[in-house]
């Protein structure tokens, strides 16, 4: 996630730079071409690329809009992710009792919820899940985690078997398992939705069709141009056009937000900062320190 005011310009210039490229080619090419064909093209008014700016701005504005919304989406996921997992151990805490077996039923839980946290978040951008759980895992729990393709759900197998079990001992009431249940479905629900914005691809057609017409309105400014120098026109082109496309990537990264990209949600640092609250509610001293912000963004 971007968190300083202050990005590089050099980070946001390598997002479009082939993108600027053409712009660059395609504005010195028709330029030359203008040259030679100068007295058979009727004039272009630059009315025509102000009315093809406007679309384009209208158009960039809905996919901001549409992108920032799947990124705010996953943000609230994780956010009542963080509630809950808040939730599970104290309610673990308020229903068992607080003998020393049960204190380590609570910790065994916990740490599997810590587990579950990082390897949802390494699992939605693509990389190993189990990277990061081997401190909270056994090894008979990892080998049965690595039997799944899905290793966060087999994470909350494991903790909804060991309620299961709780309950069947008589450590839990109905009432407390249910409500220890209610919280595991809602560890599958913020997952199953986190997932879904993850699968769920961004029409393509939209991009293609969006980088088509803002390649359609250098051209047409190009050839408005014509009467403008060189050294002036290409400059105009590449920024304005530098404007249009650090927009539109800056979309199309907001729309994935699991992509291991500076612009992702920050479910690594969200998952430290489960880690810290549950280990503080363990009245554990050896806390880490939170996840801060590496260079301009924080993961």
């Amino acid at each position: 996630m971007l968190v300083d005011k202050r990005v590089p310009f050099l980070y946001l210039l390598k997002m479009v730079k082939y993108e600027m490229l053409i712009v660059l080619f395609l504005g010195i090419g028709i330029h030359f071409l203008t040259e030679k064909i100068y007295d058979y093209l009727p004039e272009m008014p630059l009315t025509i690329a102000t009315f093809l700016g406007t679309a384009i701005s209208v158009l960039l504005s809905f996919k901001m809009s549409q992108s920032y919304d799947r990124w705010w989406e996953a943000r609230k996921i994780w956010g009542a992710i963080v509630n809950d997992s808040r939730s599970l151990v104290l309610q673990l805490q308020a229903f068992i009792k607080t003998e020393n077996a049960d204190s380590h039923i609570i910790k065994t839980i916990s740490y599997r919820q810590i587990a579950w946290c990082y390897s949802l978040g390494q699992s939605l951008r693509g990389l190993n899940p189990l990277q990061n759980c081997e401190a909270f895992l056994s090894e008979e729990e990892l080998n049965k985690v690595a039997k799944f393709s899905n290793k966060p759900l087999g994470i909350l197998q494991l903790n909804t078997g060991e309620i299961s079990s709780l309950r069947k001992q008589n450590a839990l009431s109905d009432f407390e398992h249910i409500q220890l249940n209610t919280t595991c479905v809602r560890f599958s629900d913020s997952m199953g939705a986190a997932e879904r914005i993850n699968s769920t691809v961004f029409p393509t057609t939209y991009r293609m069709f969006l980088h088509f017409t803002i390649y359609l309105f250098v051209t047409i400014l190009s050839v408005a141009l014509k009467n403008v120098k060189l050294g002036y026109e290409i400059p105009l082109l590449l920024v304005i056009s530098l404007v249009f496309f650090m927009l539109e990537k800056t979309a199309f990264h907001l729309q994935d937000p699991f992509r291991n990209r500076p612009s992702d949600t920050s479910v690594t640092a969200i998952a430290r900062t489960i880690e810290i609250n549950i280990r503080q509610l363990l009245k554990e001293e050896n806390v880490p320190e939170p996840i801060t912000k590496d260079e301009f963004y924080i993961m």
